[in-house]
């Protein structure tokens, strides 16, 4: 393939330098894409092509493979994994763009080219997968390890050993093991199970698109801030809507529209005195993409999906071998049984449990002194409400008065400062210097620091920042996703990793920046724990760098050890100035949100256990023959793991998307199994003081060279003993949370 123009090699550079003549924006194959040139008609013209040159390929390197086979010498890593990889990053780079764009820039059009590809890129990937030539090639390799005497040619390093596992081990799930009609089962699964994953999420988008519910009078709009009511007008005007006198909407005078995504969603619940708009509200929410309710469309209906993902999943998992999908997920991660996902999570909801009823208790004495007469009747549109009365009561602490405080650059500064104070590097911001798929999308680059003496200002790796909420057109939630990961060319000049960090805050309302709410300084912290991991990898081996290669209940450590730093006092008060003053914010304020930390932890705790056993069962105990839906499953799970029953409408199973068009089935326990190990490494700072500064720069730097080094290259057992020096607790965590009376 043609070399992009527009590549990240050593020294740094990019152009957004649109791709030379008669080269296909969508098959250049490296470098940083060239967004806006790339086409829905691209993707259907020429991912076929593409395909076919990838099969050819795959057909050459088999026969080379049999040759070697057969004539009995020693297979070499350069000779069966280094052409796999460069193989199938070709096909990562086309289809990842795509994949991307559906995500960030969603339309009609490119919707309907994906999904008219999606089968075909599922079928090569059973055809790499199931390739017999490669299992033996792989085995080969792994013998060779296991009978060579140090010295030996055939003896592999670690990371080695580790891809060559994990690749026999994915090739197994892959179903390389199965024949005949069982292969073709297997096979027309697989197809299916991504054709459904890809219409849940776009159904959970269209139904969350499909709501809205306009405003019109001052009443309507009784306790709501001005920050939200600026985006409800700018959204009225989105949409066309007028004022009464023809003129455009407004925050002082409306109309405003309401809508279901997260930025208009949560602090309408939290703030609004209207007590049936926020059930209107609520109700439309959680039953969104289940075909009923208020305004919903019968088309748009996941619950025919869920039985039929889980049934496939199951199906797939008893050809493989294993009893159920369960099993399957977990044979690729840390936690090595259910038993022991199973035991971490009891263990947290016996802790949380009782804190989470004495705080709804909590609410509702609040709402009786104010006396609100669902005091005796809580319902859950009257949580996020009362609960926000009781942290102002509390500690004084109103979430929306901080917002002035965390524009987003000064947060970007903040970010930045630490990274530089932990891990010695520098971020450079580098707009205008690559392609980019939307205005709001930033381009930074990632210098070492000044510690790392010669080196000091040398590219390590570059990012873009999508941070804004566009509710129809770019998915809901916030991720980090690779763009470029760490490898070296066919030339041998390295390749520097690049990461998509894609968020959904709040956006800027004419002249006013994007004011975050503490949570989304959070998910910004988060996001950029993920590409930390994925930046600062120094694992040279593509298959290991970064996140690669990491356990999926391991990969969480990095991005919920960084949200820690957001209640650092040297962090949050170096970056917390209001955006037109300039006044940091007082002292007293960072005190309450100290204060504030585990405030409703109780619940936030049961309610991340409810989802990963609601999870982690579906996918082990539920079978169509089972006597209930994965609703009455879901249900049975709520008695013990809630304290406010789902009401009769709650359909969350149908927008879980995290295990239903997302890479968690079975797996949505490891942000919890993470957070254990995160919440343990954060308190190795704690221990040796965070006001000791070149304690904590020297620990930030066993973190860098540790667990955002190594990546997939070891065990991340082995990777937290080598930060921590033993293995991790989840007494750190249990603390954090504010169980730690129990």
């Amino acid at each position: 393939m043609t070399t992009a123009p527009t590549s990240t090699s050593a020294t740094g550079s990019a152009s957004p330098a649109a791709p030379a003549a008669g080269i296909v924006p969508l098959l250049i194959g490296a470098g940083l894409p060239p967004f806006e040139a790339i086409t829905p008609e691209q993707v259907r013209a020429h991912i076929p092509g593409l395909l076919a040159e990838l099969e050819q390929d795959l057909t050459a390197l088999e026969r080379r493979l049999e040759a070697d086979l057969a004539g009995g010498g020693l297979l070499s890593w350069q000779a069966v994994l280094d052409p796999l990889q460069r193989l199938e990053e070709r096909l990562r780079w086309s289809w990842g763009v795509v994949s991307h764009l559906t995500g960030v820039c969603n339309s009609p059009e490119l919707r309907e080219a994906h999904a008219g590809q999606q089968a075909a890129v599922v079928a090569f990937g059973n055809r790499v997968g199931q390739s017999r030539v490669l299992y033996r090639a792989l085995e080969t390799l792994d013998h060779q390890h296991q009978s060579a005497a140090p010295g030996d040619a055939g003896l592999l390093d670690g990371a080695q050993q580790r891809i060559l596992a994990a690749e026999l081990r994915a090739m197994q799930l892959r179903g390389v093991g199965l024949e005949g009609e069982a292969q073709a089962a297997f096979n027309a699964a697989s197809q299916e199970l991504a054709e459904l994953s890809t219409r849940f999420g776009n159904q959970v988008l269209d139904a969350t698109n499909g709501w809205t519910l306009s405003l019109t009078s001052v009443e309507e709009i009784e306790g709501l801030p001005a920050s939200l009511l600026e985006q409800l007008a700018q959204a009225a005007r989105g949409a066309g809507l007028t004022a009464a006198d023809g003129g455009e909407a407004t925050a002082e005078a409306g109309p405003w529209l309401l809508g279901l995504d997260m930025p208009r969603y949560i602090p309408f619940l939290k703030y609004s005195r209207r007590r049936d708009l926020r059930e209107r509200l609520y109700r439309a929410h959680v039953g969104r993409a289940s075909g009923q309710g208020e305004g919903a469309s019968a088309e748009l209906n996941n619950w025919p999906l869920i039985e039929r993902i889980l049934s496939l999943r199951g199906d797939q998992a008893r050809r493989l071998g294993y009893a159920n999908w369960a099993e399957v997920s977990l044979a690729a991660k840390m936690a090595d049984s259910e038993a022991a996902v199973e035991a971490l999570l009891e263990e947290l909801r016996a802790a949380a449990l009782p804190v989470a009823e004495r705080e709804l208790e909590q609410l509702r004495a609040c709402a009786a002194r104010h006396g609100a007469p669902e005091a005796a009747d809580l319902q859950p549109w009257d949580v996020s409400f009362w609960a926000e009365v009781l942290r102002q009561e509390s500690f004084e602490l109103d979430s929306e008065a901080l917002r002035p405080y965390f524009p987003l650059p000064q947060v970007l500064e903040g970010l930045f400062a630490l990274c530089g104070r932990l891990f010695d590097i520098q971020i450079r911001a580098a707009d205008g210097e690559a392609p980019v798929w939307h205005p709001d999308v930033r381009f930074f680059r990632v210098l070492e620091g000044p510690g790392a003496g010669e080196r000091a200002g040398q590219p390590i790796a570059a990012f873009y920042l999508d941070p804004y909420s566009r509710p129809g057109s770019k998915r809901g939630g916030a991720w980090m996703d690779e763009c470029l990961g760490r490898s070296r060319a066919a030339d041998g000049t390295p390749v520097l990793p690049v990461a998509y960090l894609i968020c959904n805050q709040s956006p800027p309302v004419g002249d006013t920046p994007s004011l975050m709410t503490f949570e989304e300084v959070e998910t910004l912290f988060h996001e950029f724990g993920h590409g930390l991991q994925h930046m600062l990898t120094t694992v040279e081996r593509p298959q290991a760098a970064g996140i690669n290669n990491v356990e999926w209940d391991a990969v969480e450590l990095p991005s919920q050890f960084l949200e820690n730093w957001c209640y650092d006092r040297a962090t949050l008060l170096g970056m917390a100035r209001h955006w037109q003053s300039g006044e940091p914010l007082p002292e007293a304020e960072f005190a309450k949100l100290l204060a504030a930390r585990t405030f409703l932890g109780g619940a936030a705790t049961l309610r991340q256990v409810h989802f990963a056993l609601v999870d982690l069962r579906l996918h082990s105990q539920w079978h169509p023959g089972c006597g209930q839906s994965p609703e009455q499953l879901r249900r049975e799970i709520a008695a013990t793991t809630t304290v406010l029953a789902p009401i009769d409408e709650d359909a969350f199973l149908c927008s879980f998307g995290h295990i239903f068009a997302g890479g968690y089935a079975a797996g949505y326990y490891s942000y919890k199994w993470a957070e254990v190990l995160s919440a343990d490494a954060f308190s190795a700072f704690e221990e040796v003081g965070l006001e000791n500064e070149p304690r904590i720069r020297e620990t930030g730097r066993r973190f860098r060279d540790t667990v955002l080094s190594l990546g997939g290259s070891l065990d991340p057992k082995a990777v937290f003993e080598a930060f921590r020096g033993r293995q991790p607790t989840s007494e750190a965590l249990i603390r954090h949370s504010g169980l730690v009376a129990v």
